[in-house]
């Protein structure tokens, strides 16, 4: 076991466990953000840099500073260890240039774009990056490429994090899509312009940080903050059957997998799941999914905040009561 200190908080965690998910036993605000980092998928991380933070110590054998910024997703702890993330000037300083970066080619398409309401670069971007650019060239372009009739490819706004791709080498037997060509001419594409087409190609879809990949049959139906999110399950054998259903009225719009609070696939699912099965009839529904209040798809309030009044001291009578006539929030049992 290896104990740390991030933000000024000490943890203690397995030997090997990178800076990243260090943090993320602690939780909260201070956690890095990651766009290319997925734990599901081996080899992800090291990429996006979004999440670099400054190793003031490195450990108790050699408690020197490391000399550049570190990517916490593939740095591995060391005992002694102190990271700064949130409480460093240099880390955010750094973190709003890699967020301009980050946007220096890709468009400024939200209001259209199917990610939007979910998508992590925008939630970055909010988070670390400025309302100005001082970016003046063209932005690249791509020739439009046809992967096949569930998933459309946006080019110009992949971040080439390359979670598409460790995704389908996990998932898939034979992978037909990629990175092609190098440095700035770098895009996701396919061998002889095949089609991706296989059992669980659609995860694709769910592990993209942005709307490079997305769903065609839920294509400008709905923006996402006007759709109701449930837990919902079936009996499936080729996946665990354990989804997200969207609704929108009596509508299923689109399903996806479930995800932890980082945005990460808890359990893959099939492309019949996702695609073929669109009839509440087909499923057996839990009830809703959980929301982040700070996500904009909260706005509809359809899943209030749990709160206790027995756990709240001195609560007054006429402030429970009220709580019950007119409630802001769901009283807990």
């Amino acid at each position: 076991m290896a104990k740390i200190t991030f933000d000024g908080i000490e943890v203690e965690v397995p030997d090997g466990t990178t800076i990243l998910n260090a943090a993320r036993t602690i939780g909260g605000g201070i956690v890095p953000p990651a766009m290319c980092y997925y734990t599901p998928l081996k080899g992800s991380g090291g990429k996006c840099r979004a999440c670099l933070v400054r190793v003031a110590a490195g450990s108790t054998k050699d408690p020197r500073p490391m000399p550049k910024l570190v990517a916490s997703c593939i740095t591995p702890v060391q005992d002694g260890m102190v990271v700064e993330n949130t409480t460093s000037e240099q880390v955010l300083n750094v973190r709003k240039g890699i967020v301009e970066m980050l946007l220096i080619n890709h468009p400024l398409d939200c209001p259209v774009c199917d990610q939007a309401g979910e998508c992590d670069l925008q939630n970055f971007a909010f988070e670390h990056g400025v309302s100005t650019t001082r970016y003046e060239e063209e932005r690249r372009t791509f020739e439009k490429i046809d992967i096949g009739p569930l998933i459309q490819l946006h080019m110009t706004r992949c971040i080439l994090c390359y979670r598409c791709v460790y995704t389908a080498d996990q998932l898939t037997p034979e992978r037909v899509h990629g990175v092609l060509g190098r440095g700035d001419a770098s895009e996701i594409g396919t061998y002889i312009e095949n089609i991706i087409d296989n059992d669980f190609s659609g995860n694709v879809i769910d592990v993209c940080p942005v709307g490079a990949l997305t769903d065609k049959t839920w294509r400008f139906k709905q923006r996402v903050w006007f759709t109701k999110p449930v837990n919902a399950h079936r009996d499936c054998p080729k996946c665990t059957g354990n989804v997200v259903l969207w609704y929108k009225g009596k509508d299923v719009l689109r399903i996806t997998a479930r995800k932890n609070e980082y945005g990460e696939v808890k359990e893959w699912i099939c492309n019949e799941c996702r695609f073929e099965k669109k009839e509440t009839s087909d499923w057996t529904i839990e009830g809703p999914a959980h929301i982040d209040r700070t996500s904009v798809i909260s706005a509809n309030h359809y899943e209030l905040p749990v709160i206790n009044p027995q756990i709240i001291a001195d609560l007054p009578e006429s402030s429970v009561r009220d709580l019950e006539q007119n409630p802001p929030l769901k009283l807990g049992n």
